[in-house]
């Protein structure tokens, strides 16, 4: 994945913290322990303390967070007319989400129905009758409560907005009030450290600060930014439209994941881990062999990438993978004889999900690299 920063002057280059964010991948790790195996044990008392009430809440929209990282967490890039900065409060966040217009929020909210064509943009479900029916079609897939949440959204997303705001300062009253306290300290010491970089040593030194999977590639006038990601995309950080700018948002729950927003339209934003936990012991070998041998295709790989965060049909996977149905499914079979899937059934479908545990015990590397 790459970000196009050709003609991009340093001060248009920030580092920030943003609790909206990090809300977000707190709500991640709650729903997704197994991706964070050093919160294991927060997530577990965090869980064990949330009332009936928010818990069902949580559940409905646990898409936005679980299978996606959804871009309404960082509404700061989507703002038109915005100056591209994130809010110092939680609050300040909400107000910035408010400001995105309708079509803005459910494109953003429904991104698990765009994958394929994320990158590219498309029409918003709001205007386009075949792009609303596939975002039904895709929720009903994934259980009838979200497909009842989505049916909600594209009927009325005033009132959705409404109830998501109110399920964020619920969530800030429970919990992450005092998460936010704790951890706001090292995230904003690690955006002043790497600004000082940025500034005193340049661009290359910062990313390299900021992920050893992150570097800078220059080509005479051309400047670009290259993320070692399983992505092929390619975002903008110069686009007239947005005023153009990078932001960079540390978090202390994201790790494996980085995460890059590059949604036509948006400034683009690097949201990065801070640190590592230590992993699980390795496989037996002869495990280790099976599952290396089933990895040896691009197209498995791809699939690891895609069921890494969201389980997937075979034909959501045919599609997004650009294969016929009888293909992927082959395909499946391979990384599911090798324990690397696990599938569920939800009505009709039958939903593949990579088992982020078994990765785990195959390589910190992989693991970090179909979740990066």
């Amino acid at each position: 994945m790459s970000i196009d920063i050709t003609g991009l002057p340093a001060r248009a280059i920030v580092f920030e913290t943003s609790p909206l964010a990090e809300l977000n991948l707190a709500l991640h790790a709650l729903s997704e322990p197994e991706h964070h195996p050093g919160l294991r044990g927060w997530a577990s008392a965090t869980a064990a303390s949330l009332d009936r009430d928010l818990a069902s809440r949580l559940h409905e929209a646990d898409f936005l967070w679980r299978n996606t990282f959804s871009d309404l967490f960082l509404p700061f890039a989507g703002v038109r007319g915005g100056d591209g900065r994130a809010g110092t409060t939680l609050a300040e966040d909400l107000d910035l989400l408010d400001r995105l217009d309708d079509e803005q929020f459910v494109s953003a909210a429904l991104e698990f129905a765009s994958l394929a064509t994320y990158a590219t943009g498309g029409p918003s479900p709001l205007a386009d009758a075949a792009t609303r029916e596939r975002a039904l079609e895709l929720a009903a897939a994934r259980g009838p409560q979200q497909w009842e949440f989505t049916g909600r959204l594209l009927a009325d997303p005033t009132a959705v907005r409404v109830w998501v705001r109110r399920l964020v300062e619920d969530c800030d009253e429970a919990f992450f009030a005092d998460v936010w306290q704790r951890v706001r300290g090292t995230l904003a010491a690690d955006t002043r450290h790497k600004t000082q970089l940025l500034h005193h040593k340049g661009l290359a030194e910062a990313l390299n600060a900021v992920s050893p999977a992150m570097v800078l590639e220059e080509d005479g006038d051309r400047r670009r930014i290259r993320a070692d990601k399983l992505a092929d995309c390619q975002a903008t950080a110069v686009d007239p439209a947005v005023g153009g700018g990078l932001t960079f948002v540390p978090s202390h729950f994201a790790w494996p994941h980085l995460m890059i927003l590059h949604r036509p339209g948006w400034r683009p934003v690097v949201h990065y881990p801070l640190g590592s936990p230590e992993l699980p012991a390795p496989a037996s070998v002869e495990v280790l062999k099976l599952r290396l041998e089933a990895l040896a295709h691009p197209v498995r790989m791809q699939m690891c990438r895609s069921t890494a965060r969201s389980p997937h049909t075979t034909g959501e996977l045919a599609n997004i993978l650009g294969i016929s149905a009888p293909e992927a499914s082959r395909h499946l079979a391979v990384l599911k004889k090798a324990g690397l899937i696990v599938t569920r059934r939800r009505g009709r479908y039958v939903l593949y999900q990579l088992d982020v545990r078994a990765v785990s015990r195959l390589s910190s590397d992989f693991l970090e690299g179909v979740l990066r």
